[in-house]
């Protein structure tokens, strides 16, 4: 890549590709495989809570999965669309397909579309109330881009669009959105506002120069304690998720380990090192998989 710093990765196996699919294997993110596990973690948590039997579970857990593939290249796609132009100011991101020109808008465009038509099969084979929530993310979902250029809250905007699967979950699970739901995707939502903030930070300089506005140019030296808010606020409304649903004793000793490794995340955040913050950030896969686990030993 020609920037001195960027998360993409067009080694490994990427380069193994033909050469033609490269591009778009960049453009679903396919070289880092974290996006999807934060996009498909709170749907994992509702399933583990709330599914009825554990083939049930197991059936759910695999079309989630490939729905968070498809659906998070989808939303990488329409990203880029808007942001070919500011991408290309940004030293993390002037290495992208469409930024750079290895993709044509019109290329990418039919792309959508047919990551759209997968997305559309793999949702159909949930129940009628999952399929109208699914439906309706598409909203966030292309709003999102839009967010960074008119809020200081765009990580929040995230949170309303990657936590979706807490509310995609107890739909297919239960065919009903409760009370669980309600606490499981407002638990997302500040955990997602708590680890995106810190992904921005490795952006900072380059969104001010540019005017792109992120939590992590609002409270700058103060994210410590800002995330340290976001997290806590997180572990209590998952606390109270797994209370609202009756989960057993197992629960409660296993929902230490997450708050654990959140609290690492707030007292080793250094905010000057990109490379860290992506560390970080990347860390909060284990999170999101501990979370899981006190779910599934909250059914035992």
């Amino acid at each position: 890549m020609t920037s001195a710093y960027t998360d993409i990765r067009d080694r490994g196996w990427i380069a193994r590709l033909p050469e033609a699919w490269r591009p778009y294997a960049l453009l679903m993110r396919l070289d880092r495989p974290i996006g999807v596990w934060l996009l498909v973690l709170p749907g994992f948590w509702a399933i583990a809570l709330l599914a009825p039997s554990w083939a049930e579970g197991l059936r759910l857990t695999l079309l989630f999965a490939l729905g968070a593939v498809v659906t998070r290249a989808a939303g990488c796609v329409v990203n880029d669309l808007w942001d070919r132009d500011i991408d290309k100011l940004v030293e993390r991101t002037r290495g992208r397909p469409l930024a750079s020109g290895a993709v044509t808008p019109k290329q990418a465009l039919v792309f959508l579309m047919a990551l759209g038509i997968v997305g559309l099969a793999i949702l159909f084979q949930l129940n009628g109330t999952a399929i109208v929530v699914g439906l309706v993310s598409l909203v966030p979902v292309i709003l999102y881009p839009l967010a960074k250029r008119v809020t200081d809250w765009p990580q929040a905007v995230l949170g309303i669009t990657f936590g979706w699967g807490a509310l995609l979950g107890p739909a297919a699970a239960t065919g009903t959105l409760g009370l669980e739901a309600a606490l499981l995707y407002a638990a997302s939502i500040a955990w997602i506002l708590g680890y995106d903030t810190i992904y921005a930070h490795q952006d900072r300089e380059d969104d001010a120069l540019v005017g792109i506005r992120s939590t992590a140019l609002k409270f700058g030296e103060r994210t410590r304690p800002f995330l340290a808010a976001c997290y806590a606020v997180a572990l209590a409304l998952l606390a109270a998720a797994g209370w609202a649903a009756g989960a057993g004793p197992w629960f409660w000793p296993a929902l230490l380990l997450p708050a654990v490794l959140l609290a690492r995340q707030v007292m080793t955040l250094d905010i000057r090192d990109q490379a860290h913050c992506l560390v970080l950030f990347k860390a909060n896969r284990e999170v999101g998989l501990a979370v899981t686990l006190a779910f599934l030993l909250g059914r035992m």
